[in-house]
């Protein structure tokens, strides 16, 4: 038997029950993996409280961040062997597979060896944000030494792999966070250019930091009211993706300046990685080189034992955490 977690109605996180599953077993093009840690996503919290896109059908499962040994592998499978360390890349939606367990199964398209050296919890921690900056900022804007990266919601773990990865191209990241405890945790990660909001000129400070050209690519997961200071210390063919609408305000544009310097501004998501075989293979490379280089080390906020799934999720709905939150499985 397996231990899964599920829920039988949506609600808060107390609905989560750790609970007793027939092993499943893997089917072709599928591998079988024994975890040994899980990373918590916002978008299973929403998924389980019934405001996501798809609608649980119960009893229900959930999550696609996972590293451990695979167990057992299914027909047609190539490169993946009983007895390797691997990651889950979230290739598919959590509901299909749900990867909240101790002996899951996952597509062996979405899976990729570990690097040596690298511990379950920061391989579990890495493989959603980086593959969603990675999408972004060197697939399609193809990021390069000398450009200027602003990083809206800097704090989180996509923006902090942004961080990094712009950093291991030449380029330099412009970091935007609103909380005061969060300054100097970007300073320890290596932040070299914090901005604050509501404390400093975002425009003017960006301009300034880019010696009046403005910078080349936006990465933002909040839009809102400050979107439009940042989009006009943008350059000429700038490109501006939204990842997110944290904010719930309404969100400007400077129409003007958008026309004039050729702007794009562009919806992003990194299911335009992971449904992409040939990008999902060059993604799988670049950071897998990352990390083996030290280039690239996911943060890790808290980590919790798997009985205490309930308290990872509210802690991960505090918004206190700086990196992922990360569960555990003996």
């Amino acid at each position: 038997m397996a231990r899964h977690v599920r829920f039988h109605e949506t609600g808060g996180p107390e609905v989560l029950k750790i609970e007793e599953v027939q092993t499943p077993e893997p089917k072709a093009g599928q591998v079988r993996i024994r975890v040994h840690a899980l990373g918590l996503n916002r978008a299973e919290s929403m998924y389980r409280s019934g405001r996501y896109v798809i609608e649980p059908v119960f009893p229900a499962t959930l999550g696609y961040e996972a590293s451990g040994f695979i167990d057992a592998v299914g027909a047609d499978v190539k490169d993946l062997n009983v007895g390797d360390a691997v990651s889950v890349i979230p290739a598919f939606m959590f509901d299909e597979y749900g990867l909240y367990g101790d002996l899951v199964v996952a597509p062996a398209r979405a899976v990729v060896k570990n690097p040596q050296g690298v511990t379950w919890e920061t391989a579990a921690a890495t493989w959603m944000p980086y593959t969603t900056a990675w999408g972004a900022l060197i697939d399609i804007a193809k990021v390069s030494a000398g450009d200027f990266v602003v990083l809206g919601a800097a704090s989180s773990s996509v923006g902090l792999a942004a961080m990094e990865i712009a950093y291991s191209v030449g380029a330099t990241p412009i970091t935007i966070t609103r909380k005061d405890e969060k300054i100097q945790e970007l300073q320890n990660a290596g932040a070299k250019h914090i901005l604050q909001v509501g404390v400093h000129d975002i425009e003017k400070e960006i301009l300034a930091l880019t010696n009046g050209k403005g910078a080349r690519v936006v990465f933002d997961p909040v839009t809102g009211p400050d979107f439009e200071n940042i989009i006009k210390a943008t350059c000429k063919d700038a490109i501006v993706f939204i990842y997110g609408a944290l904010s719930h305000d309404a969100t400007p544009i400077p129409v003007m300046h958008v026309l004039g310097n050729h702007t794009t501004i562009r919806g992003y998501e990194f299911i335009e990685v992971t449904a992409d075989d040939e990008k999902l293979a060059r993604a799988k490379k670049f950071i897998t080189e990352g990390m083996a280089a030290g280039k690239f080390k996911a943060k890790i906020a808290k980590t919790f034992k798997f009985e205490e799934i309930v308290e990872a999720t509210k802690y991960l709905e505090s918004n206190a955490q700086f990196g992922k939150v990360i569960v555990t499985i003996d």
